[in-house]
């Protein structure tokens, strides 16, 4: 009998045919080839890493990379989304198994003398039990569609992991050049503040023999404690970052490594970084693929919808038997049995199942424009961050020489001061120079390290390797 419902049911299967439209990828558009920004500070030709940010050197680095792959909270809640949306898929997917369900009852009751056999007692047990067995016939696609869109869910949200992958291992780069960045300019403004201390010493040894005025001395004093007060700003400024690196890494602030604060250098690339071209950036960043994915769930849910204008066909089968104590139901007792189809259709509804498919054909709509709109964004940030990248590194070539310059030319009026060829005032001004051109040159170092790892997160680096990158590093 069962085999008889499955040879039934396999040839209506194999009549079926799926409503709805058939998903077919989106187009990308075909002039995302090469980047407008590119310069010769990157490598438009080698692919862009997946561990890029090993591209650094720096092993305290790496380790907080992992660190914040294995317990950002972030990602942990990507990965339940995750598990949430294998197991929709493990639950639609069993609509195409037969329900089998199993059941008995037990009743005591009195019959009518006419349903009595010859010599039954009029009052006694009545036990029944059966198996019954039901599979719905996927004869409009409802089924099959139902599966399509979960596993468009799935691939979303096995993108929108890497996504925030990504997202945390830049931000954890990130706070960590930060910190690093302005260790580098604590020590930058301490050492212009050491300075601007001999230069007081000189003035004010000057003052006292007569060469110069109680105001040059204030006046350098000024500028001293002008730069002094800068460190304070920075310490809070490298606390942050380290508080927000422990975050990143799933920890309170006071369990993070003292190593992750050692570092007093900004992170530094001097060669071309790899950022491949825009074709490539397209097929890479998961927030597109993720964008992808929705779009193929909605069209799938729109030959979910049509499916409810057609009727829902099912074949079920009952076995089963009856007698008056368990050995008369288990024993070989009398046998029925059932099979037949049921068709459940509403054709009186059909108001209802358009405005569903008029719901799902808008869904599909936006899920079109979600996409298109995440390429566009995708290369306006790839292309943003090349052109910002670039230009901090032509602004501090130009801050260097400057640099380079007012130093000299400090070096130049603090011997002439010595010599008595040059008032205070001069010197006051070339030590200002000299400091503002060092503070300078130390902050946009902290602004090239900043622009790369903006860059790197836009490339979406991770993504071309399918995670095997992070998984890696968590190890």
């Amino acid at each position: 009998m069962f085999r008889n419902l499955m040879i039934a049911a396999s040839a209506l299967a194999l009549a079926a045919c799926a409503t709805g439209p058939d998903y077919a990828a989106p187009e990308t558009p075909s002039s995302a080839g090469a980047f407008v920004a590119a310069t010769s500070a990157v490598d438009a030709l080698a692919p862009v890493k997946a561990d890029w940010w090993r591209l650094y050197d720096d092993p305290v680095l790496d380790q907080l990379v992992a660190d914040a792959i294995a317990a950002n909270t972030d990602v942990r809640v990507a990965v339940a989304r995750l598990e949430k949306a294998r197991a929709a898929l493990r639950e639609v997917r069993t609509d195409r198994l037969p329900d089998v369900g199993a059941g008995a009852r037990a009743t005591y009751g009195r019959l009518p003398e006419s349903q009595r056999g010859s010599g039954a007692p009029r009052e006694d047990w009545s036990i029944d039990a059966g198996l019954d067995v039901a599979y719905e016939v996927d004869l409009f696609g409802r089924v099959s569609r139902g599966i399509e869109a979960a596993r468009g869910d799935l691939g979303a949200a096995e993108a929108d992991l890497e996504a925030i992958r990504i997202s945390v291992v830049a931000e954890t780069a990130r706070a960590y050049a930060t910190a690093a960045s302005a260790g580098e300019q604590i020590a930058v403004a301490e050492r212009i503040v050491e300075l601007l201390d001999r230069s007081l010493r000189v003035t004010d040894r000057r003052r006292a023999v007569g060469l110069t005025t109680s105001l040059d001395v204030a006046r350098i004093a000024t500028l001293r404690n002008q730069r002094q007060a800068e460190i304070p700003v920075l310490t809070a400024e490298r606390n942050a970052a380290l508080f927000r690196l422990a975050t990143l890494t799933g920890r309170v602030p006071a369990d993070l490594p003292p190593i992750a604060a050692q570092r007093v250098s900004t992170l530094r690339l001097d060669t071309p970084i790899p950022v491949g071209d825009g074709a490539q950036l397209l097929a890479r960043r998961p927030d597109i693929r993720a964008a992808e994915r929705r779009l193929a769930a909605a069209t799938a849910r729109i030959g979910v919808s049509t499916a409810d204008l057609y009727p829902r066909i099912s074949l079920g089968a009952s076995i089963g038997s009856t007698g008056p104590d368990i050995g008369d139901v288990f024993g070989g007792g009398p046998l029925r049995w059932l099979l037949g189809p049921l068709i459940s259709w509403s054709f009186t509804d059909h108001e209802r199942a358009r405005a569903r498919i008029a719901g799902a054909e808008a869904d599909t709509r936006a899920a079109l424009a979600g996409f298109d709109g995440t390429v566009l964004r995708s290369l306006e940030e790839t292309e943003t961050a090349l052109s910002a990248y670039a230009s901090a590194l032509d602004r501090r070539t130009a801050l260097k020489a400057a640099r380079d310059a007012a130093g000299q030319a400090a070096r130049i009026v603090r011997a002439q001061q010595r010599e008595g060829q040059v008032d205070s005032l001069a010197l006051i001004d070339a030590e200002r120079t000299f400091a503002e051109t060092e503070a300078q040159l130390a902050a946009i170092d902290a602004g090239i390290a900043d622009a790369q790892i903006n860059l790197f997160k836009a490339l979406g680096g991770g993504w071309s390797a399918g995670g095997a990158a992070y998984a890696a590093a968590s190890r």
